[in-house]
């Protein structure tokens, strides 16, 4: 290879991970400065959440993975989101926005539907789980070298997250991870390539 042709494929490799970093950084700074406003407001913002079953509460499918309820749910969900978020934009930085746009409305549709009268749903988990699905179905459907090996990944490595989709820890929306997690297969047979 010429070193010309080094030098221009690392600069694209610079070019495309600072684009990812910016687009993760963005994202999280929002749902950071949600949080925050949400403290400062004394908790006002967390009626906007999913609120099953209420025409109220519809709004919160766009607008409740921005919001946590304390300073420990929003770092248990920012470290995996960063890492499945990224892991999403190395298989391709153009399916990151639609992926999100999927998790997001799989987790609120089902929060929405299944969830507990009077609850509210918040946090950015459903989204979460969206990316766990996606990148554990990706290799499948898209029978690329690269997806197979981010799937494998995923799959050893977090398999387990799986879990998370049945009810039983009281408190923990397992609608909105099962929801989201639908989400994200449904964006991984998006981009499926023909057998």
């Amino acid at each position: 290879m010429a070193a010309s042709s080094v030098v221009t494929t690392s600069r694209q490799v610079t070019r495309s991970l600072k684009r990812q970093a910016v687009t993760l950084a963005s994202a999280t700074t929002a749902g950071w400065g949600a949080f925050g406003a949400n403290v400062a407001l004394g908790g006002a913002l967390l009626k906007f959440g999913i609120v099953p079953r209420t025409t109220d509460g519809l709004i919160g499918i766009l607008v409740a993975p921005f919001l946590h309820a304390n300073l420990d749910h929003l770092v248990a969900n920012t470290v995996p989101f960063l890492l499945f978020g990224w892991l999403v934009m190395l298989r391709d930085r153009r399916h990151f926005a639609v992926v999100t746009l999927l998790a997001m409305l799989g987790s609120g549709l089902l929060s929405w539907t299944l969830g507990a009268p009077n609850s509210i749903h918040i946090g950015a988990s459903g989204v979460v789980f969206g990316y766990f699905g996606f990148l554990l179905l990706a290799g499948w459907y898209a029978r690329s070298a690269g997806s197979i090996a981010i799937s494998l990944l995923v799959g050893v490595l977090w398999g387990g997250t799986v879990l998370g989709v049945l009810p039983g820890t009281p408190g923990i929306s397992w609608q909105g991870h099962l929801g989201g997690f639908i989400g994200g297969v449904l964006a991984a047979r998006r981009y499926r390539t023909a057998r």
